[in-house]
């Protein structure tokens, strides 16, 4: 998903939230807007789509996104964990990365969901100073996705640069 936070524009049209109801996914729609001239109004809005549909994983998504650009790190990483333990759930995946099965990324919705969020966590987990877990992310991520389609290489070449 590109980054539709940093847009400079209004949303474009053709961002939407995959397979969101329509009422959730224009609630999003509004956060992300939201979100480029108050990330309070934008948090409430992500908070209300949540309320309204916490088994949609689009609404963890811009939660744990807005968060990790703002610096709650503590808050995108328990928010991330949540919509991943859904995502798994969902895809029919055990919980632990460590067993999920090899070459997952060319799986849809929710497992492709789970796959992106893990490469966040281990990214949240490299800014929290936490480069054992990061790894252990980095490591499932490899066996789940080993040609790097989520992206996950990015993340294990930051925390090459840390560990140097």
């Amino acid at each position: 998903m590109a980054d539709i936070f940093h847009l400079d524009n209004e949303l474009p049209a053709q961002v939407d939230f995959a397979e969101a109801p329509p009422e959730i996914n224009e609630v999003l729609k509004e956060g992300v807007v939201a979100y480029r001239r108050d990330r309070d109004a934008a948090n409430a809005l992500f908070q209300k789509a949540l309320a309204m549909a916490p088994e949609e994983l689009s609404t963890y998504f811009c939660l744990y996104k807005i968060h990790t650009y703002m610096g709650g790190l503590d808050y995108a990483a328990d928010i991330a964990e949540q919509g991943l333990r859904i995502a798994t759930r969902q895809a029919g995946w055990p919980d632990d990365p460590a067993q999920w099965p090899a070459r997952a990324a060319s799986h849809k919705g929710p497992g492709r969901f789970a796959l992106f969020t893990l490469k966040a966590l281990a990214f949240i987990e490299l800014k929290r100073g936490r480069p054992e877990i990061t790894q252990k992310h980095l490591a499932a991520l490899a066996k789940a996705d080993p040609q790097g389609e989520v992206g996950w290489p990015v993340i294990a070449e930051l925390a090459q640069g840390v560990d140097a």
